[in-house]
């Protein structure tokens, strides 16, 4: 018989709270940047499932062949009855692999900042799994939340594919893995993917598509802050740049003021100039190396990695240590 999903959403309203006040100090900020967790809305997590459909996106393919290929190998380390907690989970499509995969896995705990998404998600998910308890938690997944009592009993598993690591500086990389640890407890396992560093061209087509789709995903940000804060942001007057800055190994995405103009915000006055950018996303691209020393700065060993036929993309499975 099949058990409704069920949904958390304590942690909504403080996410809310906070997004004007993140907007506000962002636009204020010299630089200006916006941070990329404010991509999801509804609008946004739909434009962000048709990138992933692009020829030019070629992570998600990857990692799902990897998950196809591989997601037996990563179930067996999944030790007794076990809670599956993936952090920033949009479509579920890559957690049914390891659903599937596993008889370990007892209940799935999905965690996102966007609530219309999460919810739609859990509830077909819900229905394909009729013996899966399913937790939906309705927060920012990159501070602190609460888990489900209901789930303390069993073993945690941490999932977080879709190489989302990459939209932190590696700093804050090593303070968000800290933080997933301390969430997930002493010797949980984290399978985790990462984008790995290839010709600049293939990463430049992956952030700027033809049919402008990423555009499109990167200027919503913008209509969303018009619809929930007020502003009067001229979608018309920026434009999408999106590049591979060879020395930080990371792809940068921009919102690029097209002509001098000012943009009322929650009673403030953001002035730009012809050409002024808003730094709205990073994405790290690692080495196998480079990724599993900064997961052990943070307190987690590393276990296995697999990756696709090109080594264009990696999945990691570590451990957190005693030390967390």
């Amino acid at each position: 018989m099949s058990v409704p999903a069920r949904i958390v959403r304590r942690e909504q309203v403080v996410a809310e709270q906070t997004f004007a006040s993140d907007v506000i100090a962002g636009l204020t900020a010299r630089p200006k940047r916006l941070s990329p967790k404010y991509f999801y809305d509804e609008a946004g997590s739909a434009l962000f499932e048709r990138i992933t459909e692009l020829p030019e996106y070629y992570p998600t393919r990857c990692e799902l062949a990897i998950l196809d290929r591989h997601a037996t190998e990563m179930a067996r380390l999944m030790d007794g009855k076990t809670a599956l907690i993936e952090f920033g989970s949009g479509s579920t499509r890559k957690a049914r692999i390891l659903l599937a995969a596993s008889t370990s896995i007892t209940a799935y705990v999905p965690v996102d900042i966007s609530s219309e998404m999460l919810g739609r998600e859990a509830a077909q998910l819900q229905g394909d799994f009729p013996r899966l308890k399913v937790i939906a938690v309705a927060a920012d997944f990159t501070k602190p939340f609460h888990l489900p009592n209901t789930i303390s009993g069993l073993a945690h598993t941490g999932f977080f594919p879709g190489s989302t690591i990459g939209n932190f500086d590696p700093h804050e990389g090593v303070s968000f893995l800290r933080h997933a640890a301390r969430m997930l407890r002493p010797r949980a396992t984290l399978i985790i993917g990462v984008d790995l560093i290839k010709e600049s061209g293939i990463l430049d087509a992956a952030y700027d598509d033809a049919a402008g789709v990423t555009a499109k995903f990167n200027l919503n940000v913008l209509a969303r802050i018009n619809r929930e804060l007020g502003a009067d942001f001229d979608l018309g007057a920026f434009r999408h740049h999106a590049f591979y800055n060879a020395e930080h190994r990371r792809i940068e995405m921009h919102l690029i003021s097209r002509q001098r103009q000012t943009v009322k915000l929650c009673g403030h006055a953001i002035e730009f100039r012809a050409g002024e950018s808003i730094h709205t996303e990073n994405s790290y691209k690692y080495t196998i190396g480079s990724f599993r020393a900064l997961a052990r700065s943070a307190g987690w060993l590393p276990v296995a990695v697999w990756t696709d036929q090109k080594d264009w993309f990696s999945v990691h499975a570590l451990t957190a240590s005693d030390q967390i």
